[in-house]
């Protein structure tokens, strides 16, 4: 028999067993590559404005004295800054596997800051901060902070037709603070519940009151309808807030979209009620067109932009042109508010009650 040597018995049973090992490692990763995912994505915006009809500049010479006036603009949220301005730097981190994940969304400039605005220090750059475990396929939990979860926009620019935004969603809520479950009942309906701060008391609860929310909702292939609820105390005077708010949207044809958005909310006789829709026509593969025609109204007790029982239209006509991650946004858009309340100035420095702007934005999504 011949004898057996240090280096065959390398060959023999190590070497082997090192190759098992090696794939069932390999095999491992890629068990946790499909199954876990860690990401980073985010975007950058900018955009030019200006007024056609309405003051640009915020300082003007009268008698012969420079006097700060506010620029023309509507009463909306974001992309209201008169010459070159910037949006703003979103980067969100997340992590997913079978049953848990987080999400840490980052905002940085001003459209950022306007989104947070009830957060103060270090927290003014968090937009979106929560986890969530999923118990099954049907039911998961989330706490944290979160964008809501009410109405058609939303605050990153990548997501939104329109660069601007509605008074819809300017004036109702931005982000809630809590803890949520959300339901999968079948293929098509979902549910959610939620316990929460008041709105946009995003780090803390500083006053001891607490909100509740729901949704039911009805998907298919060719769209989808949310019907949304909030109520709950917003202040120590115990001022409740209510809203309902139903959004829906429905591929008509390969390159007809029609989307809608009403609402309505009332905090003890404040509040406002409106609706708007969203027809988009793809022209192209990379360029759309999309109107946003908004009829917005003010309660008769309070409201909550320019005055009790105003009422307010605005047509915003958008172009979308998209190569690669960048995004080209020229838009038109014409405010009017009721004739008896003149709530623009006209480069005269007249009252005016209608405003015509225009804007063109870039935004890079990542």
């Amino acid at each position: 028999m011949h004898a057996i040597t240090f280096s065959k018995l390398i060959k023999i049973f190590i070497v082997p067993c090192l190759l098992v090992f090696s794939f069932s490692l390999q095999a491992q990763e890629e068990e946790t590559e499909e199954t876990s995912k860690f990401s980073i994505s985010g975007s950058v915006d900018a955009y030019f404005r200006t007024n056609f009809n309405g003051l640009n500049q915020s300082e003007e010479i009268v008698g012969g004295d420079a006097v700060t006036l506010d620029p023309a603009a509507p009463a909306t949220s974001f992309a209201n800054d008169p010459g070159f301005a910037i949006g703003m730097a979103n980067v969100i981190l997340g992590y997913e596997n079978d049953k848990v994940g987080f999400v840490a969304d980052l905002v940085f400039g001003p459209r950022g800051e306007d989104a947070v605005f009830l957060s103060q220090g270090s927290a003014q750059i968090v937009n979106q901060l929560y986890a969530y475990y999923k118990v099954n396929d049907a039911l998961k939990f989330t706490l944290g902070n979160w964008n809501t979860y009410l109405g058609y926009e939303v605050i990153s620019p990548v997501a939104n037709f329109n660069y601007s935004t509605s008074y819809m969603f300017s004036y109702g809520p931005f982000s809630h603070t809590g803890i949520k479950a959300d339901f999968s009942f079948d293929d098509n309906w979902t549910g959610m519940l939620a316990i929460m701060n008041p709105t946009d008391y995003t780090e803390y609860n500083p006053i001891g009151k607490y909100s509740f929310g729901g949704q039911l909702g009805y998907s298919v292939d060719g769209g989808s309808a949310f019907l949304n609820l909030l109520y709950g105390e917003q202040s120590l005077s115990d001022d409740s807030l209510f809203q309902i708010d139903l959004t829906t949207g429905w591929d008509l044809t390969d390159s007809f979209y029609l989307g809608l958005n009403t609402t309505y909310q009332d905090t003890d006789g404040t509040g406002f009620y409106g609706a708007a829709i969203y027809p988009q026509l793809s022209l192209s593969d990379n360029f759309g067109l999309g109107l946003r025609a908004e009829y917005f109204k003010e309660l008769e007790d309070g409201g909550v932009v320019y005055g009790a029982d105003t009422n307010i239209t605005a047509f915003t006509l958008t172009g979308s042109f998209q190569t690669g991650g960048l995004i080209i946004k020229p838009e038109l858009r014409l405010d009017s508010v009721s004739d008896d309340y003149p709530a623009f100035l006209d480069r005269d420095l007249q009252p005016n009650s209608d405003l015509a702007s225009f804007l063109v934005a870039a935004i890079y999504a990542f």
